[in-house]
């Protein structure tokens, strides 16, 4: 929303909250939307978000494809904003770190390092998951490996950028973190071997952001 700079400081906050009251998550428990509650928590924007729990499928054949779920493959997490679909789960982390730049998550357009974290949230989805999927299913391809790489080779790639500071993007922490390190704590076999690695994702999983999001979800699973 463009908002002229002269409008008074307490107008533009008014406008600003109409804005960030139109969010809806479509959420179920211990999946991958849990990452996009943990980054809510993260972002200070849980009070600007309403969480509508709906079923999925899940791996071992139970639940449904829910109703109320506006995704178009029924799965989650979707983000409505006023009636606009975010529906991947690294889109949603570049639009919610946008729309919440004050914790510092995420480096703003024309800033340095802003490549570099859609690059990290692109290389998730184009590139860990598959590999990650590979290695679980024994899916071996010559083809597959040239295009995708190797788990030992994804380990290769983020212990080079751990050696930079500790974090993906240097010293601090960043929703990329979140989102990678929380995709092995998901799946802790196909975590690339390595004490960098390791302890990277050691130190990402101890925030209090995953304790909240734990709970969370425990009680909605609970229900």
């Amino acid at each position: 929303m463009a908002v002229s700079a002269r409008a008074p400081a307490r107008v533009v906050r008014l406008l600003e909250n109409m804005v960030l009251r139109m969010l809806t998550l479509y959420y179920a428990p211990m999946s991958r939307a849990s990452r996009v509650y943990q980054l809510c928590v993260e972002l200070g924007a849980l009070r600007n978000v309403n969480v509508v729990p709906v079923s999925i499928v899940r791996n071992d054949g139970s639940g449904w494809v829910d109703a109320i779920n506006p995704h178009p493959e029924g799965k989650v997490p979707l983000l409505d904003h006023d009636g606009e679909h975010i529906w991947e789960t690294a889109a949603i982390f570049a639009y919610l770190t946008d729309l919440f730049p004050e914790n510092g998550l995420a480096p703003m357009a024309g800033h340095t390092g802003r490549g570099q974290y859609l690059s990290w949230l692109t290389w998730y989805a184009g590139t860990l998951e598959p590999v990650m999927h590979f290695h679980l299913y024994k899916v071996e391809h010559p083809a597959l490996q040239r295009t995708f790489r190797s788990l030992r080779e994804v380990g290769r790639r983020l212990e080079a950028a751990l050696s930079g500071g500790g974090y993906l993007m240097g010293p601090q922490y960043s929703a990329a973190d979140l989102l990678i390190a929380d995709a092995f704590a998901a799946v802790p076999d196909a975590m690339p071997p390595g004490a960098a690695v390791e302890e990277w994702v050691r130190r990402c999983r101890n925030r209090p952001s995953v304790t909240d999001t734990m709970i969370f979800d425990k009680q909605l699973a609970a229900e």
